[in-house]
């Protein structure tokens, strides 16, 4: 099976690859609640945030990119930070 492949920047999705099909449904649900074609002006919803998490966990991938950050992270590192984005703010 093809590689997923998930990047993360602003708290939501950068960019993507995925193949695997449970991951693939929960990415369409989650652009069909509306997204923006760039990361830095996506708000997600706290609906779309758990979208992100369930295709996170969905996928085949290892580590996801942070690109801020320039790292590769765990699903559950990736996880945390969707959800806790900006809330230092």
């Amino acid at each position: 099976m093809p590689q997923d492949s998930i990047t993360l920047k602003w708290g939501t999705l950068k960019a993507w690859t995925i193949k695997t099909p449970e991951a693939k449904a929960l990415l369409e649900k989650w652009a069909n609640l509306g997204y923006s074609y760039g990361a830095m002006t996506q708000h997600d919803t706290p609906e779309q945030k758990e979208l992100l998490c369930q295709m996170i966990d969905a996928s085949n991938v290892e580590t996801v990119y942070l690109d801020w950050d320039g790292k590769e992270v765990s699903k559950q590192e990736a996880k945390e930070y969707i959800h806790n984005y900006g809330k230092d703010r």
